[in-house]
């Protein structure tokens, strides 16, 4: 009818759509950050209050022992502030106020030919060298600088401080009413059977996921203000503090912790800089190879080609917390298509002349 197909229209119909919710889903990627990072903290103390919560009385035992944990976590912060934190905020202020001056020398090239020449270097290939490191460092320093100022933003944001816990808490508190009302909602036995085993497999990944990121992360402040105070470098505390929030970024952070780590190890003098970069490699093979495995266990397991194309799609889309919020994402749409695919239809064997 008027020369329209009826199914090329529906089909035009359906990209669409599904073009115009991904649009939407752009645009509203700071609330849905909110969103998820609220579950992702939800998850983090879930164990905690199920804990608590089995030593209440029935009635009210679910708010009171958030609102319980939520004492504890806050005494936690606070005590932890008092033991380290006048050290780490001198560490973090002087590091801040020098940063500006290691990105130009870094971008210059300046840096590097100062540390070749003292090497003995001839000076022509000096100048090569710092010609080359021109070219390219100017827009790798100014990338580093605009992550690290838009994450510095977001984790002092008041969406952070204040609106990830009290959304956290309505989902602690609501989850399981949520999930009964959704569950509710599905007529077929089999498909409900479905999408159960979907959320039960995607409520494991998350929490095994947030919990095991996070002790890696508090694993490498710990590992590193022990050897960085042992080993006199400068700026102990601050560096750890570093390397444990890159952590949380999955290939490109512990990568951009090191390169940090060295450079301002050189800019301040220290004396055995390719040391830290020996303790870095040997880290990252604890870490990437003991360490994470245990802690990880059967949370996240997928390719690691597939995770950097994660990480540098997350990075291009959404900034450190596309970083972040990739390996998850990828690791759930992995479970979606496992459970959703049809099952393989089995093979009969042809039949033979005397059956």
């Amino acid at each position: 009818m008027f020369f329209v197909d009826l199914r090329t229209a529906k089909v035009v119909w359906t990209i669409i759509v599904c073009v115009g919710a991904l649009a939407l889903v752009y645009l509203l990627r700071q609330p849905i950050f909110l969103l998820v990072f609220s579950v992702f903290f939800a998850y983090l103390i879930l164990p905690l209050v199920l804990l608590v919560e089995r030593r209440l009385p029935r009635r009210f035992a679910r708010p009171l022992a958030i609102a319980f944990v939520y004492v504890v976590l806050l005494l936690a912060v606070v005590a932890i502030g008092v033991g380290i934190g006048p050290r780490l905020t001198d560490d973090v202020t002087v590091l801040a106020r020098k940063a500006p001056d290691m990105a130009q020398q870094v971008a210059s090239g300046r840096f590097i030919g100062t540390i070749l020449l003292k090497r003995g270097w001839d000076a022509s290939r000096v100048a090569q060298v710092e010609g080359a490191v021109r070219s390219h460092a100017g827009q790798i320093i100014g990338y580093v600088q605009g992550a690290v100022g838009t994450a510095a933003r977001w984790l002092v944001g008041a969406w952070v401080i204040v609106l990830v816990p009290v959304f956290a808490f309505f989902i602690l508190k609501d989850g399981d009413r949520a999930h009964q009302v959704v569950d509710e909602l599905i007529e077929e036995p089999q498909r409900r059977q479905l999408w159960r085993d979907i959320g039960q497999d995607l409520s494991l990944l998350l929490g095994r996921y947030v919990r095991a990121l996070l002790a890696l992360s508090m694993i490498t402040f710990v590992a590193w203000s022990v050897v960085f105070l042992v080993a006199g470098v400068p700026y102990s505390v601050g560096l750890a503090a570093i390397g444990g929030v890159l952590e949380l970024l999955p290939i490109v952070g512990p990568l951009t912790a090191g390169v940090v780590v060295v450079t301002v190890a050189l800019f301040s003098g220290y004396g055995h800089p390719w040391l830290l970069v020996a303790f870095w490699l040997a880290w990252r093979g604890i870490q990437d190879y003991v360490t994470s495995p245990l802690v990880m266990r059967h949370g996240v397991e997928m390719h690691p080609a597939v995770m950097i194309f994660g990480v540098i799609a997350g990075g291009e889309i959404g900034g450190p917390v596309g970083m972040f919020l990739s390996v998850p994402i990828i690791a759930a749409l992995r479970i979606l298509w496992r459970r959703l695919r049809p099952a393989p239809v089995p093979i009969t064997p042809p039949l033979r002349p005397e059956d």
